[in-house]
């Protein structure tokens, strides 16, 4: 679940409460005003049987018990009956009392022309002198006492008070039922705070903690991804961060370790043939080479030698501007046949003085164009090549090239029977200055940045190159790229 939904049904469950609270308490209030409530009216007569009057009014209900009691005919005298339902009124009570079916007094706080017909019968025994009773939807209490009058006339005294029928209840218990509600408001807010902050606090602590660790340097830890919702998105992202920058620092860390081990490598490169022309050179200073034919062969050798150098020089920029994508690829379609029989023409002499058969395998069609950059490809062939016949070991040393096409891609391969390739050595064979013969002697192999430089290339292509080679037999070196759409 979202935050934006946890907080949508957040706010509306309390803004839902509150109009429930706001509703209920001013129906109380209207109930304890009004009284109006007709369905559940019946549930409180048996409250008002009991209670029916006030204190007030039961210790004036009390004085005319009795008078009933010992002063019968005080009941018929008008003033005194005034006094007491003054009092009454006061309390928002009122007086009754009758003689026979005579009605002898009255209050004003009645105004009911049905209050004679819904009064109970006579009962002298008093039986029952607390009850209530309903005229239309009003509702009434009353305490009565019967008795009779010094002539024996049945007479009665009624203190009546109009009733809500749980208005006296709803004020004792409106307080509490204040408290009650302001309680489940209190409690609906802590578990929505801590529903909020077990969602949304606690994970951002985690969150915070962990970029703490980074701000430390320590990338050893693990965020514990738990929900989907934004928060676990974002700890997603964090994690992704944290894994890609510790990827990066052991990049970092890896290439520092490659630029020591490339800065050894060139350094043994270049003091070789730096080491034979200082050579050679003061051999000829302190007259060694004392014939013609020394000194030529002397400047022959520091000749070679410095070609040799130039030449590593030049396949190290070449693969430093490769290696950075600082060398742009001007790609046009070639014919990837053609191009090859171009290859083994201009390779082919030089290769024969070397006792090299260079040839196709197989040759599968005549013309098919892939998209390439020619010059680039010619320097990925020359080296493949190149490398190749550097570990001719048995007779007749043979190369040749053959080609797979598919319907988007052409598979070139260049096969040798050298001595082959040792299984653990064949992933390493394409980075710089890589030579499976650990002395880098130069006799036995080249720079080592052929097969990096070529591997740059095809990269630079689209296009993938590997090398499949079994020890004593051979190696094939094979590289694709994309065909031309016609």
């Amino acid at each position: 679940m979202s935050i934006r939904i946890k907080l949508l049904l957040s706010y509306t469950g309390m803004l839902v409460l509150s109009l429930l609270v706001f509703v209920l308490i001013a129906g109380l209030f209207t109930i304890a005003a009004t009284g109006d409530i007709r369905d559940i009216r019946d549930f409180y007569k048996v409250h008002y049987q009991v209670n029916p009057l006030t204190e007030q009014e039961e210790s004036i209900f009390l004085e005319l018990k009795y008078l009933a009691k010992n002063e019968p005919d005080e009941l018929q005298n008008q003033e005194l009956l005034k006094e007491y339902d003054f009092k009454l009124r006061t309390v928002r009570a009122g007086l009754y009392v009758r003689r026979e079916k005579d009605q002898v007094f009255e209050s004003h706080t009645f105004n009911q022309p049905e209050l004679e017909r819904s009064l109970p019968h006579y009962d002298l025994n008093n039986n029952q002198i607390r009850h209530t009773f309903n005229i239309g939807e009003r509702f009434y209490a009353y305490a009565k006492y019967d008795f009779r009058y010094s002539d024996g006339a049945k007479g009665s005294v009624f203190v009546i008070r109009e009733r809500s029928p749980f208005g006296e209840v709803t004020r004792k218990l409106l307080p509490v039922l204040v408290l009650i509600l302001i309680g489940i408001i209190v409690i609906t807010n802590v578990l929505l705070y801590r529903w909020i902050t077990r969602s949304v606090v606690k994970p951002l602590d985690l969150l915070r903690n962990s970029a703490e660790h980074i701000k430390e340097g320590n990338l050893q830890f693990s965020l514990d991804l738990q929900t989907k919702d934004e928060i676990g998105q974002l700890n997603e992202g964090f994690e992704d961060m944290r894994k890609r920058l510790q990827a990066s620092i052991q990049l970092r860390l890896q290439d520092e370790e490659n630029r020591k081990e490339l800065i050894s490598n060139i350094s043994h490169d270049l003091r070789t043939p730096i080491t034979s022309i200082k050579g050679y050179i003061e051999g000829i200073r302190d007259g060694v080479a004392d014939t013609p034919e020394k000194m030529d062969k002397y400047v022959n050798i520091i000749y070679a030698k410095a070609v040799d150098l130039d030449k590593l020089v030049g396949e190290l920029f070449l693969y430093s501007k490769l290696d950075s994508k600082q060398v742009p690829f001007m790609f046009e379609p070639v014919d990837i046949i053609g191009f090859l029989d171009d290859c083994i023409d201009e390779l082919q002499f030089i290769l024969d003085e070397k006792g090299i058969q260079l040839e196709w395998m197989e040759r599968t069609a005549d013309r098919v164009e892939v998209i390439a950059d020619l010059e680039k490809l010619k320097r990925t062939v020359l080296n493949i090549i190149g490398n190749a016949q550097n570990f001719m070991d048995k007779q007749p040393k043979t190369i040749r090239v053959s080609t797979r096409i598919s319907p988007e891609w052409v598979t070139v391969e260049i096969q040798d029977n050298g001595m082959g390739i040792p299984r653990d050595a064949i992933p390493h064979i394409f980075e710089r200055f890589y030579r499976v013969e650990p002395s880098r002697n130069s006799s036995t192999g080249g720079s080592g940045l052929g097969l990096a430089i070529a591997s740059q290339i095809i990269e630079g292509h689209g296009g993938t190159i590997w090398a499949e080679s079994e020890l004593g037999v051979g190696t094939s070196l094979f590289f694709t790229l994309k065909r031309a759409i016609n």
